[in-house]
């Protein structure tokens, strides 16, 4: 009996199905534990030890290294994370995701998992109906378990029995036989499989059905284990390539962690393996009468063991190992300098709900340098020279005209992260992110208009006395304030904003507008300026006070953004 089209195709789908449950299992649960991964990840410390703790739980929660490893290149990128905490998450990672070979092997080859799977579902479909959302998150966790190994099942049915299909095996043969050749042969195949599919866990879950069909030896299914390790670190060295130096050096480490223990691995590849096999056969409580079913628990502990010794061997030497990735990956110039989009460049990360903290750094980034153009402003009002004065309000339109095309950026980013599984929170969050959004970019207008009315008044070569340049200087510097002000606001957590401040700030700069509009009256009166002249004092303290607005605005939004 040949192995058809059809059977190629349903072992396609099989393929496909497992991912489909592991997706959804991954997101849900990721969705359930949202906020206390943000938790874990904030309260993160230079303590490497923590750092494992932490890649491992949450590595083994949603059974994704690659996820894991790019969630914290992510959060490097957005400087929640340091290179140094982040080498301890990146092997935490590794261990964690051996879980699913544990998984694979206690559940999916010791007894007929579909006979459950319905069951299964019948509790986990009413909760995706519930009016709560963790609820519902809890039932698409549950249906993406049962999916998950139902798919794994179909997979083992998909793969032809050798002895109806002799020629697979002729196939193999040919690589089988090879002898420490057939090794790396196997490597490769396990590491383009997990490239190609982007999930280790996939390529694990074909490589125990393999084994347990017969296709291939014991050894040789250890030999794709550590394929699937290199593997696995492409999807982050691939988002790292649009990233800062720092997610760089991360995703190196993750390569070079994986490289560097297969290297070893290799070296005593066939004792380590008999070791292994050697417990699993001596091992009592795992009684079977086919000596094949063994095969998936010695795959299990060698990937485990493996991946120990391995976090063993470097946990000692983090720091030298974190001193080396940076000479491997240098630092050109000073990053952060040109006003450009920094931290959601990366995409967005595995979750929605973790998206929202990359946002959340992008406009604190954005606020910083809208708020730098009212700084160059009070210059530009103060500079007489005509060519510091040209490249002042060069600096400033390049300002604007950047603003304007990063507002369109982020809120493209947070309109496409509204479109994942959110809670009512975090839907909430987005919803006062793109209000925050709007009111930067208008700070970066009126910042842009004030620097066009002193241009003018630059040209025009209109000249203030004193008693006015100190009364313009003064608007300027308490509009400068309330953007300090936002921007500390913006910088903590939103629970721990408090508008007062703000507030107090925005009630001045009122007061000081009003102020100045009865004085411009006097002005005109007294013969302080000229008419034109008026227009511009006006103009000025008008957008100044716009931009007190437009701060307050921010500070409201984000009191607001937990109630």
């Amino acid at each position: 009996m040949e192995y058809s089209l059809l059977d190629l195709l349903k072992f396609i789908g099989a393929i496909g199905l497992f991912l489909y449950g592991m997706k959804l299992m991954s997101e849900a649960v990721q969705k359930v534990a949202g906020s206390k991964m943000r938790s874990i990840f904030a309260a993160m410390t230079s303590n490497r030890f923590l750092g494992v703790l932490t890649g491992f739980v949450v590595s083994a929660t949603i059974q994704s290294s690659s996820a894991t490893v790019l969630m914290v290149v992510s959060f490097v990128n957005a400087g929640l994370v340091s290179l140094v905490e982040s080498i301890g998450v990146v092997m935490g990672a590794n261990v964690g995701t051996t879980v699913t070979g544990w998984l694979i092997s206690l559940v999916g080859f010791r007894f007929n998992f579909a006979e459950y799977a319905l069951p299964l579902m019948a509790v986990g479909f009413p909760l995706v109906f519930s009016k709560r959302p963790r609820h519902r998150s809890w039932g698409e966790a549950i249906i993406g378990f049962s999916i998950l190994f139902v798919s794994l099942s179909f997979i083992q049915n998909s793969v032809p029995d050798i002895n109806d299909n002799p020629s697979i095996l002729q196939f193999l043969s040919d690589y089988t036989n090879l002898g420490f050749g057939s090794v790396l042969v196997f490597l490769l195949i396990g590491c383009i499989i997990t490239v190609i599919i982007q999930s280790s866990g996939v390529t694990m879950a074909i490589t125990f059905v393999m084994c347990n069909q017969g296709w291939i030896s014991y050894e040789l299914g250890a030999a794709m284990i550590l394929g699937e390790n290199i593997g696995t670190t492409i999807t982050p060295n691939i988002a790292a390539t649009i990233a800062n130096v720092s997610a760089k050096r991360t995703a190196r480490f993750h390569l070079l962690f994986n490289l560097v223990g297969v290297a070893w691995m290799l070296c005593i590849f066939t004792p380590f393996t008999e070791f292994i096999e050697g417990i699993i056969a001596n091992n009592s409580r795992i009684e079977t009468k086919n000596p094949q079913a063994l095969i998936p628990f010695s795959l299990a502990l060698f990937h485990t063991t493996f991946n120990l010794i391995n976090l063993i061997l470097f946990i000692g030497f983090v720091p030298l190992v974190s001193r080396l990735v940076i000479d491997i990956v240098q630092h050109k110039g000073e990053e952060g300098e040109e006003f450009k989009l920094r931290y959601i460049t990366t995409g967005m990360l595995s979750t929605s709900e973790l998206s929202i903290l990359q946002a959340k750094k992008e406009l604190q980034f954005y606020a910083k340098h809208t708020n730098k153009m009212l700084g160059f402003n009070r210059r530009l009002f103060a500079e007489e020279n005509e060519k510091k004065h040209s490249k002042l309000f060069n600096s400033i339109a390049k300002y604007e005209s950047i603003s304007d095309d990063v507002e369109v950026e982020i809120a493209n980013y947070l309109a496409k992260v509204s479109q994942g599984k959110l809670s009512e929170l975090s839907r909430k969050r987005i919803r006062s992110m793109l209000k925050l959004v709007s009111d930067l970019e208008s700070i970066g207008d009126s910042s842009f208009n004030i620097a066009r009315i002193i241009n003018r008044m630059h040209k025009n070569k209109i000249h203030f006395s004193p008693l006015i340049m100190e009364r313009v200087d003064q608007m300027l510097h308490k509009a400068e304030e309330a953007l300090l002000v936002m921007q500390h606001n913006l910088s903590i957590d939103e629970k721990k904003v408090r508008i007062e401040k703000a507030e107090k700030i925005e009630t001045e700069i009122n007061q000081y507008y009003y102020q100045l509009k009865t004085e411009h009256l006097q002005y005109l009166n007294e013969k302080e300026y000229t008419y034109e002249a008026g227009t511009i004092f006006t103009d000025l303290i008008t957008e100044c006070e716009k931009i007190g607005d437009y701060a307050i605005n921010v500070s409201e939004a984000l009191n607001n953004m937990n109630k």
